[in-house]
């Protein structure tokens, strides 16, 4: 007798493959809507259901996902999952390596709270998995309506919940509050200021007006960056270098689709010069659509002192593993791992955060 194989760990990896990969939404949705119809079930009726063929009387199981189910319960790897881990992408440089291991957290992570696809759980299970020490979730703020942005009611009462969440998460791990609040036309943050201070982390993104002439565009980024709750700037010139979906797998789809985008125009230097006097880094953004900001400006705010942050702006589990991306570009681009704040320990990155009044 071969012993069985968990069916919906194996679920679970195969979608989070493919967010990693960037595949098709549908795809994704296939295969955790099946582990999601399995939990609670006992091996004893899934085994019976595979003998006699009725998985897919299960709502949420279809033909794929039962044939992926009956090869893990009969102790064989799925062929579905197989065919994945074999055609991973390539290997990482040794200095992009290097770079990723000394990465011990995500500063930017969205849940299904706003246009995320999962629960806050299942991805701060997944930043576990990948060896992380803290998760920053950073859902969107109440003006980014197509969003699903929080206000700050439903902002408190997941404040509330990550306390709860972070009491059952196994030791050596945490989620850190925080939110990527909308940079406004005037250059304020969209959030009560009373609540910024509450947060771990605050990521400052623009996401309306992105063709503003450069000199408006710089005044609403400076303003933005000399606001004592702002840490990190978040996907800098808005561009968008590819059309391939995006992977979104919530709520906020119709908001997320990937398309090609030009650069927002504004003083990159002023900008970078006003990041390095607050102290505010720059977010390297690992979405394979966005690869935000050029590696010439990441070059520009190397040389006027920022800091950076290596984020995925994950909306899914499996895009958690983004950050191989923005760390070949920071590495091409000779960003010290010295200089990048998600290689500091959550409780450096706090203490960091808060240094201002």
């Amino acid at each position: 007798m071969v012993d069985a194989r968990d069916p919906i760990a194996d679920l679970r990896r195969i979608a989070f493959l493919l967010e990693r990969a960037n595949e098709a939404t549908y795809r994704v949705r296939a295969f955790r809507s099946a582990a999601k119809a399995l939990a609670g079930r006992s091996a004893a009726e899934l085994t019976e259901r595979a003998g006699n063929g009725t998985l897919t009387e299960l709502a949420g199981v279809g033909d794929v996902t039962a044939r992926c189910v009956a090869e893990s319960l009969a102790g064989e790897e799925p062929v579905y999952l197989r065919r994945l881990v074999a055609t991973e992408g390539s290997d990482l440089d040794a200095e992009a390596t290097a770079l990723r291991a000394a990465l011990r957290g995500d500063c930017h992570t969205h849940s299904d709270w706003s246009d995320g696809g999962s629960p806050i759980e299942e991805m701060a299970l997944a930043a576990v998995e990948l060896g992380h020490e803290y998760l920053v979730l950073t859902d969107h703020s109440p003006r980014l309506t197509v969003a699903r942005g929080l206000t700050a009611e439903r902002l408190r009462r997941q404040l509330d919940h990550v306390a709860q969440v972070n009491a059952a998460l196994p030791e050596g791990f945490r989620i850190l509050t925080g939110i990527e609040v909308d940079i406004l036309a005037d250059g304020s943050l969209d959030q009560d200021e009373d609540l910024l201070g509450r947060l771990d982390v605050v990521v400052g993104s623009v996401h309306s007006g992105l063709k503003d002439e450069l000199s408006k565009m710089t005044r609403r980024m400076l303003k933005a960056v000399a606001n004592p709750h702002l840490d990190i700037l978040g996907h800098v010139t808005g561009r968008m270098v590819s059309s391939r979906p995006a992977g979104v797998t919530g709520p906020g789809d119709r908001g997320h689709r990937a398309r090609t985008r030009a650069e927002s125009d504004f003083d990159a230097d002023a900008v970078f010069a006003a990041c390095a006097e607050h102290d505010t880094a720059v977010e390297i953004n690992s979405r394979p659509e966005r690869q935000d900001p050029p590696k010439r400006l990441i070059r520009r705010a190397l040389e006027a002192g920022c800091r950076f942050a290596i984020n995925t702006d994950a909306h899914a589990p499996g895009q958690l593993d983004w950050q191989r991306f923005g760390c070949e570009r920071a590495a091409l681009c000779g960003v010290p791992a010295d200089r990048v704040i998600n290689t500091w320990s959550a409780e450096q990155l706090v203490a960091w955060t808060h240094r201002r009044p």
